[in-house]
């Protein structure tokens, strides 16, 4: 048996393979994947070809357009590349064990027998590339990481791009890695750098010497113990983490960026998380909101609650927050904004309450209907039910989100009652969270 027992892979590109691979016209083309189907977005992921020309994840479509006149802007579908995530998982899972699926893009493989050993790892990789480029398709690649752990083979993984294939082990560590900035690492934020630096760790090689009970006194967690030992080699294993939170998020395009159209996302937003929460057989006991300005500081507040999965009460919630918010941003235009559910448990796990009354585990009214409502939207289609007002933010693709009919969009060109009512509201500064 050899030293080595993860292999790490990261999909090159991976939004933008998926895209080329799709339609071989664009093959060899610079591709850009953006967030909005207009001028104002910016990238979320760029194709090699794209990345030649400086185009990187953040970069405005104007900026982009400028970089490289022949560009191929195309919009982001999530769905579509987790479809071919888990075509690619279900190739790998048959040459070795698939420990972990850990994003969209990056794989977790446990390594065994021969491929232990660094030559044996080597060959393993030929064979998944061959194998994902045959089965799943040419254009995707992926560059791999070999360790002996996660943290390593993660590390590995990231040397050597697009196509690569390196490893992190007894013989090259931590020298190969002194090129390295500290917040180059995961897990290591510009924070966390900083108190390195306040320590006396300047650099990778220093803080793989460190001792790893100073770094748990460093860290003030015992994750950083756990870090050190896995930068140093030891078989640290991950540790199950258990579910915080549900959240969704959205960057407005322009036309939903006033206060009262955000805010109608914003009901949007939370209908799709206590949806999920629901799912999941889950009651959450916090609402948050957070809302960004263009050019001013980020407005966040939150809320507790009795635990529920009700989405009326989230609603209400989301309400009384934006009252809260509204002298702050009732003349701004909102660049993005977003919901959570916090501290969250299993429905099963909590107790009565004499006075609504229910008895451990079980639901309320509220929460039976909005079960019923999950059924009937997933039985005929999103939005067939809504609690009332909402705006569904314009997807990524036009075709994956329909405008709510009981809302006049104001790109709908409609001018029926809702939207005659909201131009009112306007004129108040008050009258739209009164209205819903």
């Amino acid at each position: 048996m050899g030293p080595y027992r993860t292999l790490y892979l990261d999909m090159n590109s991976f939004f933008a393979s998926v895209e080329q691979q799709i339609d071989p016209s664009i093959c060899g083309r610079p591709v850009a994947i953006t967030a909005m189907e207009n001028e104002k977005g910016c990238c979320v992921a760029a194709s090699y070809e794209a990345k030649a020309y400086g185009i990187k994840t953040g970069t405005s479509v104007a900026d982009a357009r400028r970089m490289c006149r022949d560009i191929v802007f195309l919009p982001s579908r999530h769905r579509l590349y987790v479809r071919y995530n888990l075509r690619v998982a279900a190739v790998l899972d048959r040459y070795a064990e698939l420990e972990r699926i850990r994003s969209v893009d990056e794989f977790q493989l446990g390594l065994s027998g021969h491929a232990t050993k660094l030559e044996g790892a080597r060959d393993l990789v030929t064979r998944l590339k061959a194998a994902v480029a045959a089965e799943v398709g040419e254009c995707l690649r992926f560059s791999a990481g070999i360790g002996p752990n996660h943290l390593l083979a993660k590390i590995a993984g990231k040397l050597e791009k697009p196509d690569g294939c390196q490893h992190l082990g007894p013989d090259n560590m931590p020298h190969r890695l002194a090129h390295l900035a500290l917040d180059d690492l995961p897990g290591i934020s510009r924070a966390m750098s900083a108190r390195l630096q306040n320590a006396g760790i300047h650099d990778v090689p220093a803080l793989c010497r460190l001792d790893p009970r100073h770094a748990r006194a460093i860290w003030r967690s015992v994750e950083g113990e756990r870090f050190v030992r896995a930068l140093q080699g030891e078989a640290i294993p991950l540790v199950k983490t258990k579910r915080g939170g549900y959240g969704n998020s959205k960057v407005l395009a322009p036309a939903f960026r006033a206060p009262p159209e955000a805010y109608l996302v914003s009901r949007w937003l939370v209908e799709k998380a206590a949806a999920r929460l629901r799912r999941d057989g889950r009651v959450a006991a916090s609402f948050g909101l957070q809302l960004s300005p263009m050019g001013r500081t980020t407005w966040a507040a939150s809320m507790r609650c009795a635990q529920t999965q009700d989405t009326l009460e989230f609603l209400r919630i989301n309400r009384a927050l934006w009252r809260t918010a509204w002298p702050v941003i009732r003349r701004a235009k909102l660049a993005g904004i977003g919901i959570h559910l916090g501290d969250v448990d299993l429905l099963d796990a909590r107790t009565g309450d004499l006075l609504l009354p229910v008895r451990p585990g079980e639901r309320t009214n509220g929460e039976r209907a909005a079960r019923a409502a999950d059924f009937i939207n997933q039985r005929f289609g999103a939005g067939t039910i809504t609690y009332g007002i909402n705006q569904p933010h314009p997807g990524f693709s036009s075709a994956d989100d329909s405008i709510n009919p009981a809302y006049a969009s104001p790109l709908s060109g409609s001018a029926g009652p809702q939207r005659r009512r909201r131009r009112r509201s306007r004129s108040s500064g008050r009258g739209v969270l009164e209205d819903v």
